[in-house]
C-alpha cells in the first residue's frame, strides 16, 4: 500500500483478499458482493465490526464478471446468461439455486465479461461488447448496450455503436447514463483514445467500428459510415488505459469538490511496449461538461511493471471508496481524513 500515491488526506488499506476480483455492487444489510473472470467465482463479503467474512457463493460459472444487487436479489452476468440468486443476503451460508433470468445473450466469450447494473428506471443494464478487435458485427446483437425488465423480459437496446464498455452509472441529479468505452487496438500507439460517454436518452450511436474518439475515421471501416452519424464521446481519455468500472461520488466522506463527480478505474494497456494507465482518475464535471481530469491515484504501475490494476470502484455507506484489482486479487478502501 505504501506504493500507492493519493491526494493530500486520503489513504488506503487492504480490505479484502479477493482473487480476480472485478465488478462490485452492495446489498441492502451491507455485503459486498464481487464478480471475477477466468476465476469462475462470485464472491460476498460481511463486515462485522472489523472482520471481514469472504465467502464464495457461486463457482464454475463461465466469466461471471457483472453482479447487481436488486430487491434482495443478486444478479451475475455468465456471458450468453443473467442468472438470480433470490434473497441472497439471508443465505450466505447456503446460497440458493440460481433463478435463469434469461440466456439469449450472445455466447462469445470474446468481450464476453459483462458489465451490469440497475438503472433509475429499475431496468436492467447490461453491457455486450463486440466479439473482436474491430469488425461489422451484426449491431443488433454486439457492441451496444441493452436493458431488460428485472425478470428477463422486453429485451431492448439502448445505445450502440460501443465497442466494449465495462462500467456504468448515472448522475445522481439528472439520472442519465454515463459509461467507459475501451478503444480499438493496433491503430496506432496513440489512438484511438479510451472515452468516457454520455447518453442521456435511447438510441444514440456511439461510433464503433466506423469512428472513434473525436472524428477519427477507422482505418477499415470508417469509409462505410463517417463520424458525422455518431455521438462523440464526452471525455475523452489516454489512449490504452483500459477504462472500466466508474462510479459517481455520491459519498459525504470525501471534500465537498468531490460531491457528483466521477471516478474511473483505468485497467491499463494490455498492448503496449510502454505502459499506461493503472491508476484511477477524477473527473469533474459541470453541465455534462468536463472541468478538469486528474490522477487520483496511482502506483500500481512500478518502473514499466506492474503489480495490480484497478477494474471497478464503489462508493460505501460511510462514504469510503472500494477498488477491486484483479491482477493483485485484492480489494482495497481509500478513505479521508482532513490533514
Amino acid at each position: 500500500m505504501e506504493k500507492i500515491k493519493l491526494l493530500p488526506g486520503f489513504s488506503i488499506s487492504l480490505w479484502a483478499k479477493v482473487p480476480d476480483a472485478r465488478a462490485l455492487a452492495i446489498g441492502d444489510k451491507g455485503t459486498v458482493f464481487v464478480g471475477s473472470k477466468s476465476a469462475g467465482n462470485v464472491y460476498a463479503i460481511t463486515d462485522h465490526h472489523g472482520k471481514r467474512q469472504v465467502r464464495i457463493i457461486a463457482s464454475k460459472l463461465k466469466l461471471p464478471s457483472g453482479v447487481a444487487f436488486h430487491q434482495g436479489a443478486l444478479y451475475v452476468a455468465a456471458v450468453d446468461r443473467i442468472l438470480r440468486y433470490d434473497q441472497i443476503e439471508e443465505n450466505l451460508e447456503q446460497p440458493p439455486q440460481p433463478i435463469v433470468v434469461t440466456n439469449s445473450f450472445p455466447k462469445e466469450t470474446f468481450h464476453g465479461w459483462r458489465f451490469i447494473a440497475f438503472g433509475p428506471d429499475n431496468l436492467l443494464y447490461v453491457s455486450v461488447g463486440a466479439p473482436c478487435d474491430a469488425c461489422e458485427a451484426d449491431q443488433s446483437q454486439y457492441a451496444l448496450i441493452s436493458r431488460i425488465m428485472p425478470d428477463g423480459s422486453n429485451y431492448e437496446i439502448f445505445a450502440q455503436g460501443v465497442r466494449n464498455s465495462v462500467g456504468f452509472d448515472w448522475h445522481p441529479e439528472t439520472k442519465e447514463l454515463w459509461f467507459t468505452d475501451i478503444g480499438r487496438h493496433w491503430m496506432s500507439g496513440k489512438l484511438p483514445p479510451d472515452e468516457l460517454n454520455h447518453a442521456p436518452s435511447k438510441g444514440m450511436h456511439f461510433g464503433f467500428p466506423y469512428c472513434h474518439a473525436n472524428n477519427i475515421l477507422d482505418i477499415k471501416f470508417g469509409a462505410k459510415r463517417g463520424c458525422e452519424q455518431s455521438t462523440p464521446p464526452a471525455i475523452g481519455l489516454e489512449a490504452n488505459v483500459s477504462p472500466m468500472g466508474m462510479r459517481f461520488y455520491t459519498g459525504n466522506m470525501f471534500p465537498n469538490e468531490f460531491k457528483n463527480q466521477i471516478i474511473i478505474a483505468e485497467h491499463g494497456s494490455v498492448n503496449q511496449r510502454t505502459q499506461t494507465g493503472h491508476q484511477l482518475e477524477w473527473i469533474h464535471i459541470d453541465n455534462n461538461k468536463m472541468l478538469k481530469k486528474e490522477v487520483f491515484a496511482t502506483g500500481w504501475l512500478e518502473n514499466g511493471s506492474t503489480w495490480g490494476k484497478p477494474v471497478d470502484v464503489l462508493v460505501m455507506p460511510d462514504g469510503a471508496l472500494l477498488v477491486s484489482d484483479d491482477q493483485a486479487g485484492a480489494i482495497y478502501r481509500i478513505s479521508y481524513s482532513k490533514p
